[in-house]
C-alpha cells in the first residue's frame, strides 16, 4: 500500500516497532530507542520495542502502549497531510486521535480485528474496567476518524453499529500476493513429508487465537483410522507452540509436522508443493465474520483448496466459489473426513485449486485493492 502511494506521487513515513520473525530493512544501531531511513521509497521510524506473540498479556500490553505514547510525539510534531493508523492493537488509534483534534489532520482509522469485543468472547480480557476502557477507545478512534477501513464484512458491519456513517466506512480486505505465489517457485516438502502424502499446510501464528488443537484432534483420527498417508504441516511460531509440539509428541502423532516460519519467497515453494491450506481458527462467533486472514489469501494465491473449520463470510465463499472444504468448528471427525476425501479425489482437488486462483485474481487482486486503498486514504 505504502509503494502504491508512491508510485502515486506521495511521501510516506512508516512507522513500526520490531518483530523477531520479520525485519524493516534498517540495520544500524538504535539511537534512543528508535531508528530511521529510507527501505525502497519508504521513510521507516523503527521504534525498539520488541513484540512477540509468545509474550504475556501485560507484556504485549505495555508494549502496544508505549509504542502509541512514542507514536504520538511524530504526530504532534512530524510534518504530513493524513495520518493512517491500523490495529490490531486498538492502541494503534491513540497518535491517530490527536492529530485529528489537535493538529486538525486527516485521520484514516483502518480495522483489522474487533477490539474489545474478540479478546472479550476469547476470554482474554474480563476485567469490565479494562473492558470498559477499551470500548471507549473503539469508539473514539472511529468517531475521530475522517474515514474507516473494514477488513471484512464483520468488521465494516461493527464499527457502523458505533454510531459511524456506511458513507465513512469501506470494505478493502486483505488482499492477494498474485506476482509471488507463481509459477517460478520452487516447490519442495519438509522432512518426514513424502510425495505421495496428501500435505495439508497451516502457515501462520501458533497462538491461542488460530485454535491449532483441532488440527491436532483430526491427527489423532486419522491415526486411529491408520491414514499415515495424510501430513498435517504445521509452519510459524506463537505462544502456544512448545504445547502443540508436547501433546503431538505425547500422543505419538507423527502426522503432524511442525516446521519454524519461513520467508514469503519459501512459502510460495512449499504451497506449490502443497495439497490443501488449512484455515483454522478458535471457535469464537466474532471470527465467523471478524477477521480477514493472511492466510486465506496465500492459500488462494497458491491455488490451493482450503479446509476451513468455522462458519462465517470465508465458509459461505468456498461454497459459493467451490475451491475447498467447510467443517464445523470442534468437529474432529468431519475435518478427518474431509481430509480423507481430498486424498482420495486428488483429481477434484486440482479443480478446486484452478477455483482459488480464479478466486484470487477476480477478486483479491492486492494490486486492485491497492488502487482502491490510495483512492479511500487520499479522498
Amino acid at each position: 500500500m505504502a509503494r502504491r502511494l508512491i508510485d502515486r506521487g506521495h511521501a510516506v513515513t512508516m512507522v513500526c516497532g520490531s518483530y523477531s520473525g520479520g525485519v524493516t530493512g534498517l540495520s544500524e544501531s538504535f539511537l534512543q530507542g528508535r531508528r530511521e531511513g529510507q527501505v525502497n521509497g519508504i521513510h521507516v521510524i523503527e521504534f525498539d520495542l520488541a513484540y512477540s506473540n509468545s509474550d504475556g498479556f501485560l507484556k504485549r500490553s505495555m508494549v502496544f502502549l508505549k509504542f502509541a505514547f512514542r507514536s504520538i510525539g511524530l504526530a504532534l510534531n512530524a510534518k504530513y497531510d493524513v495520518v493512517f493508523a491500523t490495529t490490531t492493537p486498538l492502541t494503534a488509534g491513540i497518535p491517530g486521535i490527536f492529530s485529528r483534534w489537535i493538529r486538525r489532520k486527516t485521520f484514516i482509522f483502518e480495522v483489522r480485528d474487533l477490539w474489545p469485543e474478540l479478546p472479550k468472547q476469547m476470554g482474554v480480557i474480563s476485567n469490565p474496567i479494562i473492558l470498559g476502557m477499551m470500548s471507549f477507545l473503539e469508539w473514539a478512534s472511529y468517531r475521530s476518524a475522517n474515514r474507516c477501513i473494514g477488513l471484512s464484512p464483520g468488521i465494516v458491519a461493527g464499527i457502523a453499529t458505533r454510531g459511524v456513517s456506511e458513507d465513512r466506512i469501506i470494505l478493502v480486505p486483505n488482499g492477494c500476493d498474485l506476482e509471488i505465489f507463481g509459477d517460478k517457485t520452487k516447490p519442495w516438502r519438509p522432512e518426514g513429508v513424502s510425495q505421495d502424502d496428501l500435505m495439508a499446510v497451516f502457515t501462520g501464528t501458533h497462538g491461542m487465537a488460530n485454535g491449532l488443537d483441532a488440527a491436532l484432534d483430526a491427527a489423532e483420527v486419522l491415526k486411529k483410522r491408520g491414514r499415515s498417508d495424510i501430513k498435517l504441516v504445521l509452519v510459524g511460531q506463537g505462544k502456544q507452540k512448545a504445547g502443540l509440539q508436547e501433546r503431538a509428541e505425547i500422543n505419538d502423532l507423527t502426522n503432524v509436522v511442525f516446521h519454524s516460519p519461513v520467508d514469503k519467497e519459501e512459502l510460495a515453494g512449499l504451497m506449490a508443493d502443497a495439497d490443501l491450506g488449512m484455515q483454522l481458527l478458535a471457535n469464537v462467533p466474532a471470527f465467523y465474520f471478524g477477521t480477514s486472514p493472511n492466510k486465506f489469501f496465500d492459500y488462494i494465491s497458491a491455488g490451493l483448496p482450503v479446509l476451513n473449520n468455522y462458519p462465517g463470510w470465508l465458509s459461505e465463499m468456498i461454497g459459493e466459489n467451490q475451491c475447498g472444504f467447510s467443517v464445523p468448528p470442534e468437529d474432529p471427525e468431519a475435518f478427518a473426513d474431509a481430509l480423507e476425501q481430498a486424498a482420495a479425489g486428488r483429481s477434484e482437488l486440482i479443480s478446486m485449486g484452478k477455483n482459488s486462483r480464479k478466486l484470487a485474481e477476480r477478486s483479491f487482486n492486492r494490486q486492485d485493492l491497492a488502487d482502491q486503498w490510495v483512492a479511500w486514504v487520499t479522498k
